[in-house]
């Protein structure tokens, strides 16, 4: 079990379910500058979709066939659930932990 290719796949999911939370337009405003156009908004379904798309490639180089979806499932609830628990408390630590995460990741993946 690769454990850069398991952090990088709950990177993925986190940022996947982030970008289907920002369709919402209560989340758009409460986590996104208001000087940002709302027309992004329609992009971020989209964007959600190849992330979480991503996070379940990387998962199969995690775990073997079935177990892939399975795993790839439980780190998208719990990727839902950080989300849940970030968004009252520290909006701006949710918006910009997909960008600590993936920069964590290159970092490791470099040494």
């Amino acid at each position: 079990m690769s454990g850069l290719a398991l952090f990088a796949s709950l990177v993925l999911a986190y940022a996947g379910m982030l970008g289907f939370c920002l369709n919402k337009d209560r989340h758009w405003k409460q986590l996104v500058n208001p000087h940002v156009p709302a027309q992004l908004r329609r992009l971020c379904v989209p964007a959600g979709g190849l992330l979480l798309g991503l996070a379940i490639y990387t998962s199969w180089q995690v775990w073997p066939g079935g177990m892939a979806v399975v795993g790839w499932f439980g780190l998208i609830s719990l990727a839902g659930f950080a989300l849940l628990m970030l968004l009252p408390y520290t909006p701006r630590l949710a918006v910009s932990l997909p960008l600590v995460g993936g920069s964590i990741w290159v970092v490791a993946a470099l040494v």
